[in-house]
């Protein structure tokens, strides 16, 4: 996309916003994607960091 396109799009979006006065909201983006990550890579994450602590607990016990 062309930088004064770009700008132009960005202009537009903006000029609705001027007749609202007071009404406007914080951002334009969608609320929707509040987590960056996924709750099934963080349940994942959360499996493996816990699984190696117990085996690394398990290990020092025997060799302990």
């Amino acid at each position: 996309m062309a930088p004064k396109q770009r700008m132009r799009l960005a202009n537009d979006k903006a000029a609705k916003n001027v007749t609202q006065r007071g009404n406007v909201p914080k951002t334009t983006k969608s609320e929707e994607d509040n987590y960056p990550v996924g709750p099934w890579l963080l349940g994942l994450f959360i499996f493996v960091v816990c699984g190696s602590a117990v085996f690394q607990i398990i290990q020092s016990i025997r060799m302990g």
